[in-house]
């Protein structure tokens, strides 16, 4: 599984360490940046790794800022993704059990990365199970494609 990893400079120490982490894994990680503490804009990160899993260059994404919201934020305005901030080890795995996230955002000034490291464990190690989730998916698949047909018109 394809991987992409990307920062804001909020997050960039808090990537570096997530990025280690990763390397002992069976997973082709690509760093989307930030590269170090310079100030980055973090929806220019966060557009590139939704592209990508857009276009299915990678599989699943990990998003690191200050707070986690605001790459989750940006992460979705790409059509067909579902970004979701966690910070616990339940919604983590439950992003990608119940919601079919591909992308998994974090907050580096809200977590320490040993938890850091259990989330991404627990979300890249979950798999989505359609069950009583998958009409729920469905539901918000349908509704994104119905704005964008409307815009399209």
């Amino acid at each position: 599984m394809k991987i992409g990893i990307g920062c804001d400079h909020n997050g960039y120490n808090f990537k570096e360490i997530i990025k280690e982490h990763l390397k002992e894994s069976e997973f082709e990680i690509i760093d989307y940046g930030c590269h170090s503490c310079n100030a980055v804009d973090y929806p220019d990160v966060a557009f590139e790794v939704s592209k990508d899993i857009g276009e299915k260059r990678i599989d699943r994404g990990i998003l690191i800022c200050g707070t986690g919201l605001g790459v989750a934020i940006a992460a979705c305005k790409y059509p067909g993704i579902r970004a979701a901030t966690c910070h616990d080890v339940y919604s983590a795995e439950r992003a990608q059990k119940s919601n079919n996230a591909q992308i998994i955002t974090m907050g580096a000034q809200v977590i320490g990365p040993e938890l850091g490291k259990k989330l991404v464990e627990a979300f890249l190690n979950s798999s989505f199970n359609e069950g009583r989730s998958g009409k729920k998916v469905q539901k918000i698949i349908d509704k994104e494609n119905e704005f964008i047909r409307q815009g399209s018109n």
